[in-house]
């Protein structure tokens, strides 16, 4: 039981053909004449346009591959250092796997990352604010409304377990009024966006010459000195960017021994709250939560996370009103048909193991990586995120980070520009 409620706790275009011109963007606007518009807002000076493909280059350029929250942080680091940098994601928003729902019920929802998996000081300390207060309002997450589903039966765990639990492991937090991604944005991407080029997605990584050589889907070339890798394990698994030379085999090695499953979240919405805060089950691959939990909502919303192998059931199911279908006739086993009663007919269905950009949810925050995992390429191409710590959870200035958590991901961002600086 422990370990399952562990896993809910744990819980980054366009080519033209023109004579050679400076310009200012990555992508760049065509005039009749078929070449680039110096005059669009977009143009940017650090490109050039040679015969069928578009090079960008600058002195001592940095280019981060994702705006997902490590690529993000990294970007943040190398603004404040007035190093040259541009952030290439494959996607039309930034975010990775932060983001944000704020019309489906009376709070915003977290569709991604949810928990602060630390002290609600540690927000301050992320963004070099004294204090241990931080300026956005938090919850204490400490449900003592918990059962537990063992085979076809469901009882409460009692409320001095739920004590005994809390005292032994973490504490931990959540924000009340905003999300995740509300943080991320304001403390990192406002400072950075500009510099963000959406719907360019890598797919070649050469580093064999003095200068990294990047290759977007649509044809578009870059050059930089150095390269940070900030896509998902999923993605590096699934070899979406081909490199060149090859990846090291004892890479290869420890992204193939890192479990990166996958999952969802489906957010229901209720009439009444017939259910507790928390369903853990037996597999610990899934878990109800009440997500309202502490918000001083008027709407009653629960979600089905699901992590792991038997996520693979329910895509089986054919597609997502079959899975909503499945976890109400669950829950009305559980509750004598109250789901089925109170359920107003309205879900969110958030896929991160089937979305291309993702290919899973988080890493295990207790397995040990290797340090072949975070092994940079020739010292020109760096990884940031998910790859980059070796532990699973380790110290921090009196913080255990968790491995896989949005401050992992941020403190990585931070260290890999660092290295870089130095």
């Amino acid at each position: 039981m422990k370990k399952f409620i562990h896993t809910l706790l744990a819980v980054s275009i366009i080519f033209s053909a023109c004579k050679k011109v400076e310009c200012e963007a990555a992508i760049l606007p065509i005039t009749s004449d078929g070449c680039t518009d110096s005059t669009a807002s977009n143009y940017d000076p650090l490109a050039t346009v040679d015969d069928g493909s578009c090079i960008f280059q600058a002195d001592k350029k940095v280019i981060i591959i994702g705006a997902g929250v490590a690529g993000l942080a990294a970007a943040k680091k190398l603004e404040e250092e007035g190093v040259s940098y541009q952030i290439l994601e494959a996607t039309d928003k930034l975010g990775g796997r932060i983001q944000k729902d704020e019309t489906f019920a009376d709070f915003p929802i977290d569709l991604g990352a949810e928990w602060i998996h630390e002290d609600k000081s540690i927000l301050n300390y992320l963004i070099n604010q004294p204090g241990n207060e931080p300026d956005v309002e938090t919850i204490l997450y400490q449900p003592m409304n918990v059962n537990e589903v063992v085979g076809n039966n469901i009882s409460q765990i009692s409320n001095q377990d739920m004590i005994d639990y809390y005292a032994d492991y973490i504490t931990e937090y959540k924000f009340k009024n905003t999300t995740w991604y509300d943080f991320i944005n304001e403390n990192f991407a406002q400072q950075v966006k500009q510099n963000i080029i959406y719907n360019s997605k890598v797919t070649t990584i050469d580093y064999s010459q003095d200068q990294v050589v990047l290759t977007t889907e649509d044809g578009i070339i870059y050059e930089a000195d150095k390269v940070i890798l900030t896509v998902s394990v999923g993605v590096l698994k699934s070899n979406a960017i081909t490199f060149n030379p090859s990846l090291p085999a004892e890479k290869i090695t420890a992204l193939e021994d890192v479990e990166f499953f996958p999952g969802f979240k489906l957010f229901m919405k209720f009439s009444d709250q017939f259910y507790p805060d928390v369903i853990t089950s037996e597999n610990e691959e899934k878990t109800y939560y009440n997500v309202a939990y502490g918000k001083e909502s008027q709407d009653n919303v629960l979600c089905l996370l699901s992590h792991g192998p038997s996520t693979e059931d329910y895509y089986l199911l054919g597609n997502t009103d079959a899975i909503v279908n499945s976890a109400i006739q669950e829950l009305d086993g559980y509750f004598n048909g109250l789901a089925s009663q109170n359920y107003l007919g309205s879900y969110i269905y958030e896929d991160w193991g089937q979305q291309t950009y993702t290919q899973g949810t988080w890493t295990s925050d207790f397995q040990a990586a290797s340090d072949d995992l975070s092994a940079s390429l020739n010292d020109k191409v760096y990884f940031a995120g998910e790859t980059y710590n070796s532990h699973g959870i380790w110290p921090v200035d009196g913080f255990y980070i968790i491995r896989g958590s949005v401050q992992s991901a941020i403190l990585s961002g931070y260290e890999i520009a660092e290295e870089i600086l130095n």
